[in-house]
């Protein structure tokens, strides 16, 4: 059975983010933008400060990737919520390249449900890099207005990250955490053919 005392401290920055979604969600209803964008820019920190703390004190576990992952998604969701609430004409000019963008990733969702039971946390490069763009571009287009050269940026690496994410669910046949990148799943395979 899990109780408290069994969350390390990088854990309990991926709940603040969990936790942190209603309150941001509340921000929107009442049209808080600049407390919105702020409290928003708080969790996209604490996502880099739970990964950080999770490998300088080697507590990093496959419950804490889930969790981290978990929490990625709900900011992320809440962030582009935002997005579409405060940027409603921008997000209706540009409705076709987000669509673009959101059908691969909800389908690499799916495979990875049907695969593995849960969504995946690979945590590659590429995607900690996607993750970087996405919350520049939410954060520039919520403190400023819409950067578009940001934004072409972001679709392409979404893009190639959720790509990446596809054939990496296809190359684990189980569930597998902190993954660099095909490259280095590749090399792994590999070495483990080699073994004897």
């Amino acid at each position: 059975m899990l109780t408290f005392k069994n969350f390390n401290i990088a854990d309990w920055f991926s709940f603040y983010r969990i936790l942190a979604a209603p309150v941001l969600l509340m921000l929107i209803w009442f049209d808080l933008r600049l407390i919105f964008t702020w409290l928003l820019l708080i969790s996209y920190a604490t996502d880099a400060i739970d990964g950080y703390l999770a490998r300088k004190f080697k507590i990093t576990s496959p419950r804490g990737s889930q969790l981290d992952s978990f929490g990625d998604q709900v900011t992320l969701i809440i962030g582009l919520l935002g997005l579409f609430y405060f940027e409603t004409e921008f997000i209706k000019t540009n409705l076709l390249w987000i669509i673009l963008a959101l059908t691969p990733y909800i389908i690499q969702m799916i495979i990875a449900y049907l695969k593995y039971g849960k969504a995946t946390a690979f945590h590659t490069y590429l995607a900690k890099l996607s993750a970087v763009v996405q919350s520049v571009f939410i954060l520039w287009s919520l403190f400023f207005s819409p950067e578009y050269s940001i934004f072409y940026v972001m679709i392409a690496i979404g893009l190639l990250e959720t790509f990446e994410e596809i054939t990496l669910i296809f190359m684990y046949d189980n569930w597998a955490s902190d993954v660099k990148g095909i490259y280095w799943a590749y090399k792994d395979k590999r070495r483990l053919k080699k073994k004897p």
